[in-house]
């Protein structure tokens, strides 16, 4: 039977086609044991996803079959001291692609569910998310049924523009410059020849811009395969190729929509002042004013004509793109925020257009005045306030900026030859050697060759201080060299990078919507038409109560009649309604919230889900090995049983024998023997005695001969099995041990009960302090776990919780937490790190995996932990608690804005104290309600932890 993981890992983790093989193995005690087995695999090449179940004894490895086999993983987990035998194999094909794509000219979240909805009902497509804040929709759908290409020709059938950012999740992108493409030959010619090359997915060329975009796969492929590819066809250097100058096609697009809106303002604001001043400024000084209102044509004035000249290119050249989003979003039955503004400026305009032309063609009319400076001056705060919200929009997604600009532009290439190259990073290829210099940044993941140093990953693992690298460990992309020269190979480059998988995943929590969206979405559909009949309401009330004499004729202003009067108020309540705001209300701080904890060591994997879940947790499980203890056996205490022998002799046997076995436990014993040695040995000629004839006995222990003495160490059962008598002193102390929640490991040399060394897992620093602070919050605690009850007992105690569950299987600990679902009706968060705890990480309403957990916990889990810091669990829930509190004042000043706006623009005050909005001010006023919200939003990024995790004493790990 297969080892039992989360729905849909499998799938997820296969990418491209690999063979799948299921292991199982014996002689597995813990996780520290998963842990071993696992690094084991993964080091061999070829390898693409290994996962080790320790309860069930099962190891599942994804793997290249021409890189690796079967077998040799096998061997590879004997070698460190495990049984394994071969259960299952078989091939997985990728079923679903991801692609993300960039979307232009959404207004408000009318926009975004239009394309939603048309997006989720084409065959094929499985899932579909489009966010207004980012501008960009994530399309998951069966590539047996439909390409990308489909997805980008339906958005743009519902009228907005679609660029493709990145499709598959396995698939890396290059763009190179070309130079030589002439004619449909030369294009098809380069197009066929990069066709045919393994690994490449999709070729898109732009002859104008001479750009060839290629998609393939970083695994079997690169871009200097390209680069030569290309300058090798043809006749001899006929096409020269280099890299597309580095724009993400994201921070590009964010680029051109600042610049255009940039430049429409400007434009705008050229036409719109002149018809400001003519009909605000000029009419109060002499002789201008006679000027202006001298007649033109018939009752026409100068001025009138003058105002409509210039008032005409920003209501139909610059105000293009208002009449583009209403036709596109009335066409799919719908109406957003352009076809607000473009009814209210045509409203004004045309009312305008009308009054000159009357005043034109007759002898005795004689307009009372005209609008032109409310359709063009609405136009030009719109636009003005679309900028600025766009320049606000930018910086919400500063933390993934900051991420990217964690690799190096260039690194260093060694050749097959020896030499050394300088190339920019994005020409590395798998299995390139990189050379790293001191000071300098990791330009990749990669497997150290030569070469030994420390390594900062703070920015990745939190951990502070620096890493010692040898030949043959792991450096991450983006990681600083502190000193010493590496050479490293590249194993993951591209889109495989950790990095790269960090920052997918920051931007996908980014597109989730939180379900407190679906009331912004809701209001979306009835806003727009709710506001053009109140608007028409207010018109037609002012307008019958002029005729009716329902106010005073005194209070309508001398340049206007009652008609215009009427006009004014229902262009001013069309255009100050503003539903942009509330679709920015949530996503923008989200998306905020999200970066900021990203930069702080925290990964919110199910974005404005897992934050709105969050922040009404009130009960937290916690497991315990890996989460609440270090998950890295350390020996404590030594107790000696025969006066006869000095610590030191013990200690010399110990390690000869334990150095010969690569479990954890036995890793822990030899550190501790080399640190217990004598002091007259130094660590540079340190040699073990040989120990002979050695034997691991798989989940008992081992046993050697060093220097003519049998030694033989492990648990009860072993010593029992080879007739060593333990004794009640024996007996008296593993009691003792296991009350303090440590394991026991019995030693005896030539038959004869020597010692007990005292093993634990010890607690991680601050891990009682975290608990306290939640229960300060409010926050219920509960320890769950597969250990024994003595050892879950002693560190519940000391951690100073009092509800626990022991000896759980994984199903138990998912269990468990659908009870306190059910009994406490209480929002319930699982903090584990192991494979173990997957289930119950998928049961709670927030999954929490601390960072250096197994890859499967990970994966289930609505929250990483990157740092594998204890009290980022009170962060996160924390930074939940921030972020929520913002998107409840942005909904507060959203809709009471618009709840207190549109009555004040209507005139409610105006037949009590004669004021009135102007439709220019309410358009101005319009515009300032989204950019407040966005801003409000951004004020998330001063957010700082708690203080009085600042305050916590991190107590160390003490060893008698």
């Amino acid at each position: 039977m297969a080892a039992k993981f989360p729905k849909g890992e499998e799938k997820r983790m296969l990418q491209g086609r690999a063979a799948k093989a299921v292991f199982s193995v014996a002689g597995m005690t813990c996780s520290a044991c998963a842990v071993t087995v696992e690094k084991a695999v993964k080091r061999l090449p070829g390898i693409t996803y290994a996962a080790v179940d320790v309860l069930n004894n099962r190891a599942l490895v994804l793997f290249y079959p021409t890189s690796v086999n079967e077998e040799t993983i096998r061997e590879t987990i004997e070698d460190v001291g495990f049984q394994a035998v071969l259960i299952e194999e078989e091939t997985i094909e990728k079923s679903a692609t991801v692609c993300r794509i960039a979307i232009k000219q959404m207004t408000c979240t009318s926009c975004s569910t239009t394309v939603e909805s048309a997006l989720e009902a084409i065959p094929g497509i499985q899932k579909a998310q489009v966010a207004l804040a980012t501008g960009e929709a994530q399309v998951h759908y069966d590539p047996k049924m439909l390409t990308y290409n489909h997805i980008l020709q339906a958005i743009q059938d519902t009228g907005f523009e679609a660029m493709l950012i990145s499709t598959g999740e396995d698939t890396s992108k290059i763009a190179l410059k070309v130079d030589g493409m002439e004619g449909e030959n030369s294009i098809m010619l380069i197009a066929n020849s990069l066709q045919v090359l393994p690994g490449v997915q999709d070729i898109h060329i732009d002859p104008q811009l001479n750009k060839v975009s290629i998609s393939y796969k970083s695994a079997v492929t690169g871009p200097r395969v390209f680069i030569q590819v290309i300058e090798s066809i043809g006749s001899a250097g006929s096409f020269k190729a280099k890299l597309y100058p580095d724009e993400g096609d994201k921070e590009t697009h964010r680029q051109q929509e600042i610049s255009q809106y940039r430049r429409s303002f400007l434009w705008s604001l050229v036409f719109t002042i002149p018809v400001f001043l003519t009909s605000m400024i000029f009419m109060y000084i002499p002789g201008i004013k006679d000027l202006l209102d001298t007649k033109a044509v018939n009752m026409a004035s100068n001025g009138e004509i003058l105002r409509w000249l210039l008032s005409t290119p920003v209501q139909f050249i610059i105000g293009r793109r208002f009449y583009i989003g209403s036709y596109n979003a009335l066409r799919h039955g719908s109406a957003n925020m352009d076809v607000l503004i473009a009814l209210g400026t045509n409203a004004a305009y045309f009312y305008s257009v009308y009054s000159v032309l009357r005043a034109a063609t007759s002898s005795d009319f004689k307009s009372c005045s005209d609008f032109f400076e409310t359709s063009s001056m609405l136009i030009t705060f719109i636009l003005l306030g679309k900028y600025l919200e766009v320049l606000a929009k930018g910086k919400t997604s500063d933390a993934i900026a900051k991420l990217m600009e964690l690799v190096p532009e260039k690194a260093i290439l060694v050749t097959s030859e020896g030499s050394e190259e300088e190339i920019d990073r994005r020409l590395i290829q798998k299995n390139d050697v990189i050379k790293i210099l001191p000071g300098g940044k990791v330009a990749c993941d990669g497997i150290v060759v030569w070469g030994n140093c420390h390594v900062n990953e703070s920015m990745i693992t939190g951990e502070s201080r620096p890493v010692a690298k040898r030949e043959g460990d792991v450096v991450i992309g983006g990681t600083v060299n502190e000193n010493g020269v590496l050479h490293i190979r590249a194993t993951r480059v591209g889109s495989e990078s950790a990095l790269s998988q960090i920052v997918r995943l920051v931007e996908s929590a980014q597109m989730a919507k939180a379900p407190v969206q679906k009331f912004a979405d809701r209001v979306s559909k009835y806003f727009v038409p709710l506001v053009i009949v109140v608007s028409f309401s207010t018109w037609l009330a002012w307008f019958l109560a002029g005729k009716l004499n329902g106010y005073p004729r005194s209070l309508i202003p001398a340049s206007m009649n009652s008609f215009q009067l009427a006009l004014q108020f229902a262009i001013s309540v069309m255009v100050i309604a503003c539903p942009c705001a509330l679709g920015l209300a949530t996503p923008t701080a989200v998306m905020v919230g999200t970066g900021v904890g990203a930069s702080q060591g925290i990964l919110i994997k199910g974005g404005g889900q897992a934050l709105e879940s969050a922040h009404k947790v009130k009960c937290v499980v916690f497991d315990k090995t890996g989460t609440l203890t270090v998950g890295k056996p350390v020996v404590v205490n030594t107790r000696l049983l025969k006066a006869a022998m000095t610590l030191q002799e013990f200690n010399e046997l110990v390690g000869a024998t334990e150095v010969n076995s690569k479990h954890p436990l036995a890793n822990a014993i030899v550190e501790y023997a080399k640190k217990n040695r004598r002091e007259d040995d130094e660590e540079e000629v340190w040699v073990w005695p040989e120990a002979r004839e050695f034997e691991s006995i798989t989940g008992h222990g081992v046993k050697a001969v060093v220097q003519n003495k049998e030694v033989v160490i492990g648990n009860k059962s072993l010593m029992v099995s080879r007739g060593i008598a333990i004794g009640d002193s024996g007996e008296d102390i593993l009691a003792e041990t296991e009350e303090l929640a440590q394991t026991g490991i019995f030693v005896a040399i030539d038959g004869e009960l020597v010692g007990i060394l005292a093993v634990s897992d010890p607690l991680k620093p601050g891990a009682a302090q975290v608990i306290s602070i939640l229960k300060s919050m409010k926050v219920k605690s509960l320890l769950v776990t597969g250990d024994n009850w003595g050892t879950a007992k002693s560190i519940a105690k000391e951690v100073g919780i009092t509800d626990l569950v022991a000896e759980a299987k994984p199903e138990d600990k998912a269990k468990k937490v659908k009870e306190l679902q059910a009994s406490s009706k209480a929002v319930v968060a699982m903090v584990g790190d192991g494979i173990n705890d997957a289930p119950a990480l998928v049961a709670a309403d927030v999954g929490i995996a601390i960072g250096a957990g197994t890859d499967i916990a990970v994966e289930a889990a609505d929250i990483v932990l990157m740092k594998n810091h204890l009290e980022d669990v009170i962060t996160a829930i924390d930074l939940s608690h921030k972020t929520f509190y913002r998107i409840r004042l942005n909904y507060l000043w959203a809709l009471g804005y618009n709840l207190l706006g549109i009555p004040i623009a209507a005139g409610v005050l105006f037949p009590f104290t004669g004021f009135r909005l102007p439709p220019w001010i309410a358009g101005a006023a319009m515009a300032a309600s989204s950019v407040s919200v966005v801003c409000s939003s951004l004020s998330l990024k001063n957010y700082r932890r708690p203080k009085k995790l600042d305050r916590m004493e991190m107590v160390g790990v003490t060893i008698q």
